[in-house]
């Protein structure tokens, strides 16, 4: 899922900050250089499909900078062996990592495994989980509202999960994986959405090319790791890309909401009419739900009752959608090397988090099926992640949310290097990335 998310990297930052590039190449002339430690290449670019041509250039960094980088090269397949996938897990704080897909498994065939009865939508156990949200979400505000000011942050924590557990259902509806009937589908993708002004057709549209091009360079609309010359650009930029993947990270759905999902150039034309309409929710929602909350409770309640709520939905929006598919050993790849089985089985991480935050959110951690087929309802992922363990579990990856995958996640999985997967923003320039060091200092190791 992406739930977004979504995409926050450097290019996130780069729309906002300067020009650079977005989409994907189609003609490259690679230059190796090497840099102690570090591969670096120089490359020719066209860019396509809606933005202009740029040119892309990657600069070697000087070598007095660079130290030991921290995360070890890509294994190579003599080196991939059992012993050094523990260690691996060990380090990064994953339960399993799994070996490498062979190249001649097509994602057909692992969809072909998966029994036909979890693909059946149950409109029964839809609607159900409807009510578990709306109702979760409704509780989550009477505890606010009677909660005393030191149990507030319970009482946020438990809305905000609570509405995560409705942007799910918007979720399945978007996958057309909630209701036989579509039309059914589009009114409440477009109502579970609304409390968190997410536009549903503007991010329908995004996470399915996340679904097509997982952990594909330039193409994916989740996260991506950064440029070096995105990074090395100006100062500016570089601190907003240390602190936005480092500190805030848990909460960089944000900046992925408001970049991608209300600028209509960033649509095609086909879908502007669609998106239009989302939008026009959203404002309208803002425009008669913002001033109704403030007349009745003040600007106070306000803050109280929809701001806080919604940064806890954020947060668990950014964790999900940056455990699913960010690990040192996770590669970004490009088109012409990616390979749809690899990225959505070996590249997809199952991760497990406290049983009350996977029932308000409907399991949708069970990530591993999803992106084998979203088609499957979020009821069903259970039995097809047990169906999947069952034929292709070798090749999962498995963890249990706890600070040593957070600590990876947010102080070595930066900017993109082709033979490490990532180099650290302090390994690069340790002036400037005083927060991770921070981070390094302060995050518990505990797994």
């Amino acid at each position: 899922m992406s739930y977004m998310l979504t995409l926050v990297d450097s290019s996130l930052f780069s729309k906002t900050l300067q020009d650079t590039h977005q989409r994907p190449i189609s003609n490259r002339n690679i230059t190796v250089h090497f840099t102690p430690g570090l591969c670096k290449s120089q490359e020719d670019c066209s860019i396509y499909k809606g933005f202009r041509q740029q040119r892309i250039s990657i600069f070697r960094k000087k070598a007095s900078i660079i130290k030991a980088v921290a995360i070890p090269a890509a294994p190579s397949p003599a080196d991939n062996t059992e012993e050094y996938r523990k260690q691996q897990c060990e380090r990064y704080g994953f339960k399993k990592i799994g070996e490498p897909l062979p190249d001649n498994v097509t994602l057909k065939d692992i969809i072909n495994s998966l029994p036909k009865k979890v693909f059946e939508i149950d409109e029964m156990k839809a609607w159900t989980r409807v009510l578990i949200s709306v109702a979760s979400y409704s509780l989550g505000l009477f505890f606010i509202s009677k909660a005393p000011w030191y149990l507030l942050p319970l009482a946020w924590a438990f809305a905000g999960t609570a509405g995560t557990g409705l942007f799910v259902i918007g979720h399945d509806c978007a996958h057309k994986s909630f209701s036989k009937n579509k039309l059914v589908e589009d009114i409440v993708g477009t109502l579970a959405l609304l409390p968190l002004i997410y536009p549903y057709e503007s991010w329908r549209f995004k996470h399915d090319r996340h679904h097509a091009k997982t952990n594909m360079l330039y193409e994916d609309t989740a996260w991506h790791p950064v440029w070096k010359e995105d990074f090395d650009s100006n100062p500016v930029l570089r601190k907003a890309l240390v602190y936005g993947l480092g500190p805030l990270r848990p909460w960089m759905s944000i900046a992925h909401w408001l970049i991608w999902h209300f600028d209509l150039n960033k649509f095609r034309p086909n879908e502007a009419k669609r998106v239009k309409i989302s939008i026009a929710a959203v404002l309208g929602f803002i425009a008669i739900g913002w001033p109704l909350i403030i007349y009745t409770t003040g600007l106070s309640g306000w803050f109280k009752y929809w701001l806080m709520p919604w940064l806890g939905y954020h947060f668990w929006m950014s964790v999900f959608t940056v455990v699913h598919h960010t690990a040192p050993h996770i590669p970004f790849k490009y088109s012409q090397d990616w390979n749809a089985a690899q990225a959505q089985l070996n590249g997809t991480v199952h991760c497990e988090y406290p049983k009350w935050v996977e029932f308000l959110c409907h399991d949708i951690n069970v990530h591993i099926p999803h992106h084998v087929s979203p088609k499957i309802p979020s009821y069903n992922l259970r039995a097809a992640h047990e169906s999947l363990q069952q034929n292709w579990g070798k090749y999962m990856n498995e963890a249990r949310w706890n600070w040593r995958l957070m600590k990876t996640i947010m102080t070595e999985c930066h900017v993109y290097d082709k033979d490490q997967n990532y180099v650290a923003f302090d390994q690069l320039d340790p002036k400037e990335s005083r927060p991770i060091t921070l981070l390094r200092k302060l995050m518990p190791q505990y797994a």
